[in-house]
C-alpha cells in the first residue's frame, strides 16, 4: 500500500516538485527510517551485519546494501545505541554481532511512539487508515 501511495505522490503534486527530479521520495523515506528498522530487528536479540542486510532485503521497500548498512551500524555503535561482540563463525571468519543498548531501546521506543502518531496522521489525511 505504501508503495502504491508513493508512486501516486511521485507522479504528481507537491511531493513530485519537491523531490521528483533530485531523488525519489521512496529513497528518502527509506533513508529516514532505515536506522529505526535496524533497531527494530535488534529488539529481540543480537544479529550480525550480513543477517541484517538479508532481513531488510526481504521487506518490500527496504532493500539495502552492505555499503549502506555497515556505515550506519558504525555510527549507531559510536552513538552508544548498539554494542558489538565478535564471535567465531562456523563457516568463515569471525562475525561482529550487534545488540541494542539501554539507550538504543529508549531510542526505538521513542521512535515507535512518534512513528505511530505520524503514520496515523498521514493515513487519516490520505484516507488509507484502518477504520476502527
Amino acid at each position: 500500500m505504501l508503495t502504491a501511495c508513493l508512486t501516486i505522490l511521485l507522479s504528481q503534486g507537491t511531493l513530485y516538485r519537491m523531490v521528483g527530479e533530485r531523488e525519489g521520495s521512496a529513497a528518502q523515506l527509506r533513508r529516514g527510517v532505515l536506522e529505526f528498522c535496524v533497531l527494530a530487528l535488534l529488539r529481540d536479540g543480537e544479529r550480525y551485519g550480513f543477517e541484517l542486510v538479508q532481513r531488510l532485503s526481504e521487506i518490500e521497500g527496504l532493500v539495502t546494501t552492505e555499503g549502506t548498512l555497515y556505515p550506519l551500524l558504525g555510527r549507531l555503535r559510536r552513538e552508544g545505541v548498539v554494542e558489538t561482540t565478535w564471535r567465531e563463525s562456523p563457516s568463515g571468519p569471525p562475525r561482529r554481532y550487534y545488540q541494542l543498548t539501554v539507550a538504543g531501546k529508549a531510542v526505538l521506543s521513542a521512535f515507535t511512539d512518534e512513528w505511530t502518531r505520524f503514520r496515523n496522521g498521514v493515513d487519516a489525511l490520505l484516507g488509507t487508515g484502518v477504520s476502527s
